[in-house]
């Protein structure tokens, strides 16, 4: 459900990017339904209107960098050790 939501924002992030920039939006039903200035008012206000579930809190922002996380490791995994652990 949620990913509705989302692919929502990424189809439209250019439009929203240019009304909403620097806000964090609260998408249901494909549409914009609030703007804030912080995630935390966001969530207070959409979750006394919206169950949970029904709604998605996004900061609108140009690119992905807001909504993408890369993780580095160093850890190595061997094969031969994991299939000694089973």
């Amino acid at each position: 459900m949620l990913e509705k939501k989302f692919n929502f924002y990424l189809a439209n992030q250019d439009e929203l990017v240019q009304k909403y920039n620097g806000k964090h939006i609260v998408i249901v039903d494909n549409q914009v339904v609030g703007s804030y200035n912080s995630h935390a008012d966001a969530y207070e206000n959409a979750k006394q209107t919206y169950p949970l579930g029904k709604f998605l809190i996004q900061l609108c922002t140009p690119g992905s960098g807001d909504y993408t996380q890369t993780f580095h490791t160093r850890v190595i995994i061997n094969k031969t050790q994991m299939d000694t652990d089973k």
